[in-house]
């Protein structure tokens, strides 16, 4: 079962985000995470899936944009930085729930992340959203957008 296969779950981090690359119907790529939800059956460091509940993995996967400004990347190659379990947009301070994707404060507060369907099995991670196939890891290469600035603010 390798296709559509993301990555190893061990390799998916507790603190941040893993990158990679989905593709739509048309050929249109985008960039999407993997994140820990803190909802994970561990032992140590083990993660566990159950087959029964793919939820029981802990682990959850959004397209990587957010939800206030759609150009502007969560993860922006780096990982995105978290914060009591929750993901952080760097650019205006907006908090989402890792397993829900809802935004809990800022100023698209109520909104929700765009969800892929994934799954765990033998500890890896497969991408099994009927929209999207996985690309591969990493940004998008063809994305000329300047990731050094965390600031939204125009002139």
């Amino acid at each position: 079962m390798d296709a559509g296969r993301i990555t190893a779950l061990a390799d998916v981090p507790d603190d941040s985000t893993f990158l990679f690359r989905v593709a739509d119907d048309s050929g249109d790529e985008r960039e999407a995470i993997l994140v820990a939800d803190g909802t994970a059956a561990t032992d140590g460091d083990d993660r566990t899936a159950s087959e029964s509940d793919p939820n029981a993995d802990g682990i959850a996967c959004w397209l990587n944009y957010c939800q206030h400004l759609t150009h502007i990347k969560l993860d922006k190659g780096s990982g995105a930085p978290m914060r009591d379990g929750e993901l952080v947009c760097a650019n205006h301070g907006a908090y989402f729930a890792a397993d829900s994707g809802r935004c809990t404060f800022g100023p698209c507060e109520g909104a929700y992340l765009t969800d892929l369907e994934i799954t765990v099995s033998d500890g890896d991670v497969y991408l099994t959203d009927a929209d999207y196939e996985f690309v591969g890891p990493g940004p998008l290469e063809s994305d000329d957008l300047d990731r050094a600035s965390t600031s939204n603010v125009e002139f």
